[in-house]
């Protein structure tokens, strides 16, 4: 099985010029935890609920003032769509992710997809699974 077998498609990406409170009305309206930041679609982060909650409003930041490119820290990690899935796990355990962007490398790097927990919770093993939730929600 490779990435792009268990992967949610069609992941919409939130432009880095654009607001946290557009990108929190977006995760509501799409019912999602997390929208990867896109410039000029290009990935450069991924933006999560906790990031606009802890790293906006909690420091009594304005979120219709911060943009999305703003907490956009370091390289965001990210596979190709071709990547085996015991590659998948085993990236997502070591750096404690639970959500990975799903890139097509075939066809000029697009975004395509991601993955998440209940993506995995459908495809892999109950040891698997287990596993995985071990890893990524006990602290290193």
């Amino acid at each position: 099985m490779k990435a792009r077998d268990i992967m949610h498609r069609d992941a919409t990406c939130i432009p880095a010029d654009e607001t946290l409170d557009r990108a929190a009305q977006m995760m509501r309206n799409m019912d999602v935890g997390a929208l990867p930041i896109c410039n000029n679609d290009r990935l450069i982060g991924m933006l999560t609920d906790r990031d606009i909650v802890v790293r906006c409003i909690a420091e009594g930041h304005d979120p219709s003032r911060v943009r999305a490119g703003d907490l956009a820290q370091g390289t965001p990690r990210w596979v190709d769509a071709d990547t085996d899935v015991s590659a998948v796990l085993d990236m997502m355990e070591r750096n404690q992710i639970k959500r990975l962007p799903v890139i097509d490398m075939k066809n000029g790097k697009k975004l395509i997809g991601m993955i998440c927990e209940s993506d995995l919770a459908r495809n892999i093993s109950d040891e698997q699974l287990m596993q995985f939730v071990t890893a990524v929600s006990i602290p290193h």
